[in-house]
């Protein structure tokens, strides 16, 4: 079976080197400028690309151990317009403060192939509290948040 070459799968693609290799850097092109980002700890999302960008710097520190396990293709209906887009979900692995987590990343493209929207979902609840505390603190730390 050939390998699907569409912009969204190969963003996905890009997108899971960067993060493997820590790559702040490597993520920028790969978002749209006003990319909305779902959170497991907060209700809002993270909107726009430099509140997303600094998001992922603190994510890549706080992710211990993080391993993509596969990767799953489709379309599915985005939050922000209830479009139908190309989707890969990216399930994944990795400890935060001692605690292992077992997660999913949903990216939905534009049509250029970005990242418009990214949603996150881990499990169990005790993680999620681990996540939230870890990632408040680094935001915080970065300046990110009051």
């Amino acid at each position: 079976m050939q390998p699907n070459t569409e912009p969204g799968p190969k963003t996905a693609e890009r997108f899971r080197e960067a993060v493997e290799k820590r790559d702040r850097a490597g993520l920028e092109e790969l978002f749209a400028p006003d990319v909305r980002l779902y959170s497991p700890v907060k209700f809002v999302p993270f909107e726009g690309k430099e509140m997303v960008l600094g998001l992922f710097g603190v994510l890549l520190r706080v992710f211990e151990d993080l391993r993509y396990l596969g990767r799953l293709e489709g379309e599915a209906e985005t939050s922000a317009d209830g479009e139908s887009a190309p989707s890969v979900i990216l399930p994944f692995r990795a400890t935060v403060d001692g605690r292992q987590i077992h997660g999913i990343d949903l990216l939905q493209f534009d049509e250029a192939g970005r990242i418009k929207e990214f949603t996150v979902m881990v499990r169990p609840q005790s993680a999620v509290h681990a996540l939230g505390q870890a990632v408040l603190a680094g935001l915080v730390a970065d300046g990110l948040a009051p």
